[in-house]
């Protein structure tokens, strides 16, 4: 048996969904064409805050909060017309993320290259 180590999986995943820098992350957050959407996990908020305009749902309710019957959905809280960027600390867990909502049969996603560190680094603002 061969278990595949996350850097695989992570390398797999980006060879198969859309990468995009923060800039055109910030591009599209302005034009109001995406929904912005935090994977990371609770502490991680606690300790460096969240992008302001961010939606956060953790990488572990995920598949059930995005899914068209959901709460989040159903409210109006996501709008799925819109492109789908996820983004955690690093790009690591948004690649497997965005890939796993590919197999689910969205579309349009995306994941921000270089997460939240990168995000910081090029402008987008904390939410105090």
């Amino acid at each position: 048996m061969t278990i595949k180590s996350p850097q695989t999986l992570v390398a797999e995943a980006l060879n198969e969904v859309k990468t995009i820098t923060p800039e055109d992350a910030m591009k599209l957050d302005n034009e109001n064409k995406c929904n912005l959407i935090d994977i990371r996990d609770e502490a991680e908020l606690e300790n460096l805050g969240t992008i302001e305009n961010s939606f956060h749902i953790p990488r572990g309710l995920l598949e059930f909060s995005i899914h068209p019957e959901s709460p989040y959905v159903q409210n109006n809280q996501i709008d799925l017309s819109k492109e789908l960027v996820l983004f955690c600390a690093a790009g690591g867990r948004s690649a497997l993320a965005a890939k796993t909502l590919k197999d689910m049969g969205f579309k349009n996603v995306s994941h921000i290259e270089g997460g939240f560190g990168l995000m910081t680094q090029k402008g987008f603002k904390i939410k105090s």
